[in-house]
């Protein structure tokens, strides 16, 4: 019973989802598609990206990694919105002023070529690696819980998904998304708010009380300021949320293009704070629902499984929470992958087609390549996830969400040695510098945890921007006018 209706919600959710993009997706050009006729509503932008932010790994991951690190996920979460304020009033007012399509684009207007199109391959590779790696673990889910007892094979399951993806953003792209993923959001948090209400009347719990359970409960630790090497500390959480917002956010064409569909820079800038505040309450609320489900698996005697990751699956899955919350669960992550996912195969295309290609001056059918390429990038899509389960080791998937964080900071030297200083650089060494400086994070976190214990956590990120940054710093010049002579 319970994979009838997951199909079901599957296939209403779809084809509501569908229409919308019909609906929304306006006449289907390259200017629709890569910059939705900058006239986006500010609101529906920033309600959106809530959901596009959240993969359907966020849905499950965040509520359970309450058991084993409490509530500290908070300190990250206030960094976050400072670094939402440092995009809106930064980094926004440069895109607007050189009217970019591709944020890319900055570096070949600061720095050249080279710069522009390093800058762009990395976003290509961490972006195709992370957005992969998460519709994955999605696929793994409605395989395990729905498909595998039917007899689908997961190759079926992964190909459709992707296919589904691909068919409501192929017409309308940015522009529909826009609407889409608002839509989603607002599906997924309506099936947060409902599951939470459930575990409320589960744990016989006011809605007082369950405040109460939260705060009180041994979980619902905010702070971390004892153990400085902890990864949870208060100071390395907090700095690499802002930075990982910037990065992340503000260096990532697949959030930013959003943004630039705003019909000017004020409107973009409400949409991106209001945003940035609403992460806060958002990941209270995924919090709480992990602190209920363990209260809950306490009161019934529920036997948990190995992995935080499985805990609400496990819960949905085997009707402990009722039909109800599994098709609201089911909305949830269907809503949350969906909203992720077709943002990266979007904007994936946008900067392929703008950053690699130039198809606008290269291509006297801009249209039909940008097609082709959305195909391509669709069917990459469905070989990444279905390598990752050949080698099936949910390890490979953590490695992967670290090798595409390293891929950040090169961004981030690059970004702040243009925004920051006015020296010319050696072209020729800024692939080498970009490739050179995440390896040698790699090599220095090896040797502290050799010699002295230590990982480094996300604060690596930091580290690898500044790298970045002295090497660029290295191999450049002093301006002067002349040089604008020559």
């Amino acid at each position: 019973m319970s994979a009838f209706y997951i199909i079901l919600t599957t296939v209403l959710y779809f084809l509501l989802l569908f229409a919308v993009s019909r609906k929304a997706g306006g006449t289907g050009d390259n200017d629709t598609f890569f910059r939705g006729g900058r006239r986006s509503p500010w609101w529906a932008v920033a309600f959106g990206m809530i959901g596009a932010s959240l993969s359907g790994v966020s849905f499950v991951s965040v509520p359970g990694m309450v058991r084993d690190a409490d509530m500290t996920y908070m300190q990250m979460c206030v960094g976050f919105f400072f670094g939402y304020l440092v995009v809106a009033f930064v980094l926004l007012p440069l895109y607007y002023k050189l009217n970019l399509t591709s944020i890319y684009a900055y570096l070949d207007v600061r720095f050249g070529k080279a710069a522009y199109r390093t800058g762009a391959s990395f976003f290509l590779l961490s972006k195709m690696l992370g957005a992969a790696a998460r519709l994955y673990l999605v696929c793994l889910i409605l395989q395990n819980y729905v498909f595998g007892s039917l007899g689908v094979p997961f190759e079926v399951t992964a190909s459709g998904t992707v296919f589904l993806i691909w068919l409501y953003t192929f017409r309308g792209g940015i522009k529909s998304l826009v609407w889409t993923d608002a839509l989603q959001t607002l599906c997924l948090v309506t099936a947060l708010v409902l599951i939470l209400y459930q575990l409320c009347r589960l744990n016989d719990f006011t809605v007082v009380e369950a405040v109460r359970h939260v705060v009180e409960s041994p979980y619902g630790r905010w702070i971390e300021w004892d153990d400085w090497t902890s990864r949870q500390h208060f100071v390395k959480q907090f700095l690499s949320g802002i930075f990982i917002v910037i990065v992340m956010t503000g260096l990532d064409q697949d959030m930013m293009q959003k943004n630039l569909t705003c019909k000017n820079l004020h409107d973009a800038q409400k949409d991106m704070c209001s945003y940035g505040f609403s992460f806060i309450p958002l990941n209270m609320l995924f919090l709480g629902v992990g602190v209920l489900l363990l209260a809950l698996a306490s009161r019934e005697g529920i036997g948990l499984p190995v992995k935080g990751d499985d805990i609400l699956p496990l819960f949905c899955a085997e009707g402990h929470l009722g039909n109800g919350v599994l098709v609201l669960f089911t909305i949830g992550i269907i809503a949350a992958a969906f909203s992720s996912a077709d943002s990266a195969l979007t904007a994936l295309t946008t900067s392929f087609c703008v950053d690699i290609l130039d198809v606008e001056r290269r291509f006297t059918r801009p249209e039909a390549v940008r097609k082709k390429v959305h195909g391509v990038i669709a069917l990459l899509f469905v070989g990444f996830i279905l390598c990752f389960e050949a080698v099936n080791d949910s390890s490979v998937i953590d490695a992967i969400y670290v090798v595409a964080s390293y891929t950040y900071g090169p961004l981030l030297g690059l970004f702040a040695f243009g925004m920051f200083t006015r020296r010319k650089l050696w072209l020729a060494a800024v692939p080498w510098i970009c490739v050179a400086s995440p390896m040698g994070c790699y090599l220095l976190d090896a040797w502290t945890v050799s010699a002295y214990g230590y990982r480094f956590g996300y604060e690596l990120l930091m580290l690898n921007g500044l790298f970045t940054f002295v090497g660029l710093y290295a191999f450049s010049k002093a301006y002067s006018p002349d040089m604008d002579k020559r």
